[in-house]
């Protein structure tokens, strides 16, 4: 009988350990991208690649965002499987059209002739007060657009699981890690930052969401950090007698909507909760979904959490205050289900 081999790691591990894996696996795999080589990425998603594996295979690139993801592009147009980090999602405004009308497209616009099997591997989130151009997730500017699979995992299990999935897969895969969740020496550490990782290795499904708490009361939604947050507010509502249920989404595209009805039939009650912007984000898309599908499931109005429409704060009061957290949700959590 197989045994599996777990350790505690951190999420930039676990992304590290998946790449090596897959690279070893299939020669046709590689990485690049700005100080993803002997730097190892400035969020250790590269750490170790490059001794392992040189710079044929690990290549640094230089500070042009639209010209490497466009090689990457090519790449994978030929049949390679590149890995390509852009270091802050926010940088995307600078390679839009590579993204938008190219990764996205090609295959489509190819009649299926073309396969894009390539990773767009990037960082996201705020909470550590680097301001407007390198704090935001953006998730909904990528899951707007069809033709790419969006995936944001939660857990260090789920950013190796679904790492090895994206880099197997054979359309584009926007892959977002959160800086929070890569246990880094030089931000503030939290627990969720380290967990069980299996050393074989695994996937983890593109399109499926996970039920990470079950309750009977309120369905809380929410996504990366915003899944950890709604975990801590349902330990708390739990103790207050109101059972609540978490799912973290873990995909932005496609959305297991199967997973939030069923709940939202079981519940009755709503809680959207997103570290992206409010208006035309990710939390009036999953609401929209339950509208359309179960209304009459409904006992109350849905309720959303997400950032203000206003840019990310470099103050940090203010950045805290912009940012959904645990009590956000536990108030909102008691008052739904109290009314």
């Amino acid at each position: 009988m197989n045994t599996v081999t777990k350790r505690m790691l951190t999420g930039s591990k676990a992304l590290a350990e998946a790449i090596a894996q897959e690279m070893e696996r299939d020669p046709r795999v590689f990485v690049m991208g700005e100080d993803v080589a002997q730097y190892g990425g400035i969020f250790g998603a590269t750490e170790g690649l490059f001794n392992k594996f040189g710079p044929a295979r690990v290549r640094d690139t230089p500070i042009s965002e639209t010209a490497f993801i466009g090689a990457a592009i090519g790449a994978a147009a030929e049949g390679l499987r590149p890995i390509a980090e852009l270091m802050f999602v926010d940088f995307h405004g600078v390679c839009m059209d590579q993204i938008y009308n190219h990764m996205a497209k090609i295959h489509y616009m190819s009649g299926g002739h073309v396969k894009l099997p390539m990773v767009l591997m990037t960082a996201v989130g705020g909470g550590y007060d680097d301001a407007a151009q390198h704090s935001q997730t953006l998730y909904a500017s990528f899951g707007h657009l069809p033709g790419m699979k969006v995936v944001a995992p939660s857990t260090p299990h789920d950013l190796k699981g679904m790492m090895t999935s994206a880099i197997r897969e054979d359309n584009p895969v926007v892959f977002m890690f959160h800086k929070a969740l890569q246990g880094l020496a030089w931000m503030d550490q939290i627990d969720e930052s380290i967990g069980m990782v299996p050393e074989e290795p695994y996937t983890v499904p593109l399109d499926k969401a996970k039920v990470v708490k079950s309750g009977t009361d309120v369905t809380i939604v929410g996504i990366q950090m915003m899944t950890h947050a709604a975990t801590r507010a349902a330990a708390k509502l739990e103790a207050e007698g109101i059972s609540a249920e978490v799912i973290d989404l873990r995909s932005i595209a496609p959305l297991d909507k199967e997973t939030i009805l069923e709940s939202v039939r079981k519940t009755h009650r709503l809680i959207v909760v997103d570290e992206d912007y409010l208006a035309y984000g990710m939390t009036a898309e999953v609401a929209a979904v339950v509208v359309e599908e179960a209304l009459y499931e409904l006992e109350g109005p849905i309720r959303r959490l997400a950032i203000p429409n206003v840019p990310i704060p470099y103050s940090s009061p203010l950045e805290k205050f912009v940012l959904p957290n645990a009590d956000l949700i536990y108030d909102e959590a008691k008052r739904i289900v109290n009314s």
